[in-house]
C-alpha cells in the first residue's frame, strides 16, 4: 500500500543531563533534578527534565526517545492532581525501609499481550527496580494471556480464587461478569485525549472500589494505553458510511462491538492473538484496536487502510489477589505499591510520544517498511454519526441496559454527575442519552 502523509515524528532536543541539586531546593526537586533525562524522571515544573530515552526504543519515538515537543502537548498529564498524587504515592524522598529477610517471594502476573506497550513497561521497569530494590526478595514475573491460554473474560474469576497471582483486570474483557466497569470504555464518547484523562481521574477511585469489591484483591497500580487510539485496520478502503456497511470487523468488548455495529459494520469478537490470522484468510475485512498494539501485532502487513480514528487514553488495573497480598510482608507490601507508582510515572511520562506514536509506525515507511499504510481519516458524516448515533442510540444504551438499573450509582452518579458533564451527555431514567451543556 502507498503510504499517505502521517504526523511527522519530532526531532529530539538533548536530555538535560542529572544534575546536583542545589540545597535551596526542596526533596522533590533535587530528586527531579538528579534523575532528570530518561527513565525514572519526573516533572516537578520543568517540563525538559522528561525528555530523553526510554527504558527501550519501543516505548520512545523511532529512536527510543521522549520528545520535548511531545511533553508540552501533554502537560495536562504532568500538572493534574493524579499525577501529583502519584507522587506522593511514590514516597520518592522517604523510601519505606526493607526490614524483610526470608525466603523471596514471587508473583506471577498475567497482562494482556507482550505487544503492548503497558506490558512491556512492567518487564522493563517495573519488574527490575522491584528486584534490585528489594535485593533480589521480590520477582515480579510477567506472562500474557495467550501464554496462559486466557481469552480474557475469565481473568477476574482467576485472579479472584488465587488461579492468578496477578492480572491486567480490562472492564471490555470482564464487562460480562461486571458491567458497570465498562464506564471505562464507553467508546465514541470522548473528542480528545486531555477530555478522556480529565474524566478518568474524575471516575478512578470509583473503578477501584468496583475492582476491590468484585476480587477482594488489592490495586496494585494503573495501567495507561497511551498509542491507544482505536483505529479499523481494514483490507479494503473505507471512506463512507456505505463502505462500512456489513464489514466484518473485530471488536475487543461489548461496547466497541455497539459502537461498531451502530456505525453499520459487523462486529465479532477474537481474542487479540487470533486477529492476524483472521484477517490474512479473508475471515476477518477489519480489525480495531490501538494504533500502537495493532502495530505490535504487525496488522500492516495483512491490511492496507487505517481508518479513523475514536479517540483513547484509557487505563485498566493491574491486580494482585488478596490471599497472595496477605503472605507478603507489610514492609514488602509498602515497598510494592512505592514501586508501582514510580512505574506509573514513568507510564506517564512516555505516553507523551506514544501517544503521537501509533498512527506514525503504521503509515511510514520506517515504521511498516514496504507494507506502510494509507491513512483514511473519518469523514465529517462518519463522526457525526459516530456520537448521534453509535454512541448516543446504541454504546450507552446497550451499556445502561447490561448494568440493569438507572439508579446505579455507576449510572446515577458516577456517569451523570462526573463523566457526563465532561462530554456533555446525560443518561436519563428511561435509559436514553441526551445532550447537555
Amino acid at each position: 500500500p502507498t503510504a499517505t502523509t502521517a504526523p511527522t515524528a519530532t526531532t529530539t532536543a538533548a536530555a538535560p543531563a542529572a544534575t546536583e541539586a542545589p540545597a535551596e531546593m526542596s526533596a522533590l526537586e533535587k530528586y527531579a533534578a538528579e534523575n532528570a533525562g530518561g527513565p525514572g524522571a519526573i516533572y516537578v515544573g520543568d517540563i525538559n527534565q522528561l525528555v530523553g530515552p526510554a527504558k527501550s526504543v519501543e516505548q520512545g519515538d523511532f529512536d527510543g526517545n521522549v520528545t520535548l515537543e511531545s511533553l508540552e502537548r501533554h502537560l495536562w498529564i504532568y500538572e493534574s492532581a493524579f499525577y501529583e498524587e502519584l507522587l506522593e504515592k511514590a514516597k520518592l524522598t522517604d523510601p519505606t525501609p526493607m526490614t524483610y529477610d526470608g525466603e523471596p517471594i514471587t508473583i506471577q502476573h498475567a497482562c494482556i499481550n507482550r505487544a503492548l506497550l503497558p506490558c512491556v513497561a512492567l518487564e522493563t521497569f517495573f519488574a527490575p527496580n522491584l528486584l534490585e530494590r528489594t535485593n533480589g526478595k521480590v520477582e515480579f514475573i510477567t506472562s500474557s494471556f495467550p501464554e496462559l491460554g486466557l481469552a480474557g473474560p475469565d481473568t477476574l474469576s482467576l485472579v479472584t480464587d488465587g488461579t492468578l497471582d496477578s492480572a491486567t483486570i480490562y472492564g471490555g474483557y470482564v464487562g460480562g461478569e461486571m458491567p458497570p466497569i465498562e464506564i471505562q470504555n464507553l467508546w465514541g464518547i470522548y473528542n480528545s485525549r486531555e477530555q478522556e484523562f480529565e474524566a478518568t481521574q474524575a471516575v478512578i477511585k470509583d473503578i477501584e472500589e468496583l475492582v476491590l469489591s468484585e476480587t477482594g484483591g488489592v490495586i496494585m497500580n494503573h495501567n495507561w494505553y497511551a498509542g491507544n487510539d482505536q483505529f479499523f485496520f481494514c483490507r479494503e478502503k473505507i471512506e463512507s458510511l456505505d463502505d462500512f456497511e456489513g464489514k466484518k470487523t473485530r471488536s475487543h468488548s461489548a461496547a466497541l462491538s455497539d459502537w461498531i455495529n451502530g456505525m453499520g459494520a459487523d462486529a465479532q469478537f477474537l481474542a487479540f492473538a487470533e486477529v492476524y490470522t483472521a484477517i490474512e484468510r479473508g475471515i476477518l475485512d477489519c480489525g480495531v484496536t490501538g494504533a500502537d498494539a495493532g502495530y505490535g501485532q504487525r496488522w500492516y502487513e495483512v491490511t492496507d487502510y487505517l481508518v479513523g480514528p475514536l479517540v483513547s487514553f484509557p487505563s485498566n488495573n493491574n491486580v494482585i489477589n488478596g490471599t497472595k497480598w496477605a503472605e507478603i510482608p507489610e514492609d514488602l507490601q509498602q515497598i510494592i505499591l512505592e514501586e508501582a507508582a514510580k512505574s506509573e510515572l514513568e507510564a506517564l511520562r512516555i505516553s507523551a510520544i506514544q501517544n503521537e506514536m501509533g498512527q506514525i509506525k503504521n503509515t511510514t515507511e520506517r515504521g511498516a517498511g514496504q507494507d506502510a499504510m494509507e491513512f483514511v481519516p473519518f469523514s465529517d458524516e462518519m463522526n457525526f454519526r459516530s456520537l448521534n448515533t453509535a454512541v448516543m442510540e446504541h454504546v450507552v444504551p446497550a451499556w445502561v441496559n447490561r448494568v440493569g438499573d438507572t439508579s446505579h450509582p455507576i449510572i446515577a452518579d458516577t456517569f451523570n454527575n462526573k463523566v457526563g458533564p465532561i462530554v456533555g451527555l446525560r443518561i436519563e431514567a428511561d435509559g436514553t442519552v441526551v445532550k447537555i451543556n
